[in-house]
């Protein structure tokens, strides 16, 4: 693991493989980014520099408290920086749930760094209800119940992670973190704008695979499908499961490193092209 420091922050990452051919990857709220180390090592032999990345306030990076420091957009500019300190002008960058959002802000806000966008679980229109639903709950937990769950988050670092399943291993990481700053991060993501709206959504040109999960509302098949239609060069596909690609990963995996190929080839043969009108 890597760090850098962004705004007077340490933020981790970790690449896995060489190449030019560079993919970013980020976690889901209050995850790290070992939610994505095994899609980055499936794609690493394949000819992929992959780099898998905290934002402020998940991981390995840096946790303040100050609720201001939390957006979509500020993880979108962390995630830009990051580009610049590998000095990398173009790369593949995508992400799970708020991964995913941060990317469509990524999308707003340096399109020219964009080489293709890889969105699992889209939190869009209709998944309001149900993140109200979830995560107010959580919010209160974190922020008025803060000594209770210090005191969860302590018991939570006594079980071995590495004994336990991967998704549970996931949850577990989460819940051992200060829940102090993971009160601030939900506080700021609450305050801010969770995407950008329809009509930006449009405009965005990057080749973008889209990625839905069936029978989950907080992040609602409806929200991907619509994604999908709004975005000039999208495809969807459809996982059977929310924990497929982590659990049985080979049929998405595949899917994902074909996309990765397709952006990539379409940049050479650009360059191509441009070589031969010069």
């Amino acid at each position: 693991m890597a760090y850098f420091r962004h705004d007077g922050q340490r933020l981790a990452y970790t690449v896995h493989g060489e190449g030019p051919r560079v993919t970013v990857l980020m976690p889901g709220l209050l995850l790290s980014q070992k939610m994505q180390i095994r899609l980055a090592r499936e794609l690493a032999p394949r000819g992929n520099r992959v780099i898998t990345f905290d934002p402020l306030g998940h991981g390995a990076s840096d946790r303040p408290r100050d609720m201001w420091r939390y957006s979509m957009a500020a993880f979108a500019v962390q995630l830009v920086a990051l580009l610049d300190h590998l000095e990398l002008e173009r790369a593949i960058v995508g992400g799970t749930s708020l991964g995913a959002n941060v990317t469509l802000e990524v999308a707003a806000r340096a399109p020219e760094r964009l080489q293709g966008m890889i969105i699992e679980m889209p939190v869009l229109d209709n998944a309001i209800p149900a993140c109200a639903a979830a995560f107010t709950p959580l919010l209160f937990a974190l922020t008025f119940g803060e000594p209770v769950m210090k005191l969860v988050a302590r018991a939570a670092r006594k079980v071995p992670h590495d004994r336990v399943p991967f998704l549970l291993e996931l949850g577990l990481d989460s819940i051992a973190q200060d829940p102090g700053p993971s009160g601030a991060v939900l506080q700021g993501i609450i305050f801010g704008r969770t995407a950008p709206p329809r009509v930006e959504r449009q405009t965005f040109e990057a080749p973008t695979l889209v990625i839905g999960h069936p029978r989950d509302p907080v992040h609602p098949f409806s929200d991907a499908d619509m994604l999908a239609h709004e975005l000039p060069n999208a495809r969807l596909i459809d996982a059977n499961s929310i924990i497929e690609l982590r659990t049985k990963p080979a049929r998405l995996t595949a899917r994902i490193a074909e996309f990765v190929d397709q952006c990539w080839s379409a940049d050479a043969a650009g360059a191509a092209t441009r070589a031969a009108s010069a």
